[in-house]
C-alpha cells in the first residue's frame, strides 16, 4: 500500500511539486498502478511465459565500431562558399 508519505517522497525525487489537494488523487492513482502491474506478474507466472523480453528474437543489436576512410577535408571545403581553416562558416542566426 502507497502512503501519502511516500508520494511525497517520489515526488521530492522526482522533482514535481505537488499541491496538497492533488495528493490524495496522486496515491489513489499510484496503487491503481501497483495493482496492475501485480495483475500483470500473476499472469505472467500462471502462464510460465518464459523469454518475453526476447519477444523478436534479436540476440545482438549492436555491432563493432569500424574506423573508415573518411574523404579529404580540402575535397569537400572547394566548393563551400567562405571555407576556412578546416570548417564550414555558416551565418549566425538571430535568437527569438
Amino acid at each position: 500500500m502507497i502512503t501519502r508519505e511516500e508520494v511525497l517522497k517520489i515526488a521530492k525525487l522526482a522533482k514535481l511539486s505537488v499541491n496538497e489537494n492533488e495528493i490524495e488523487s496522486l496515491t489513489h492513482d499510484m496503487i491503481e498502478i501497483i495493482n496492475f502491474a501485480d495483475t500483470i506478474n500473476t499472469l505472467v507466472k500462471d502462464e510460465e511465459i518464459e523469454d518475453f523480453d526476447d519477444i523478436n528474437t534479436i540476440v545482438n543489436a549492436f555491432h563493432e565500431d569500424v574506423v573508415e576512410e573518411s574523404y579529404d577535408r580540402e575535397l569537400i571545403l572547394k566548393n563551400a562558399e567562405g571555407g576556412d581553416n578546416g570548417y564550414f562558416l555558416v551565418k549566425r542566426r538571430n535568437a527569438k
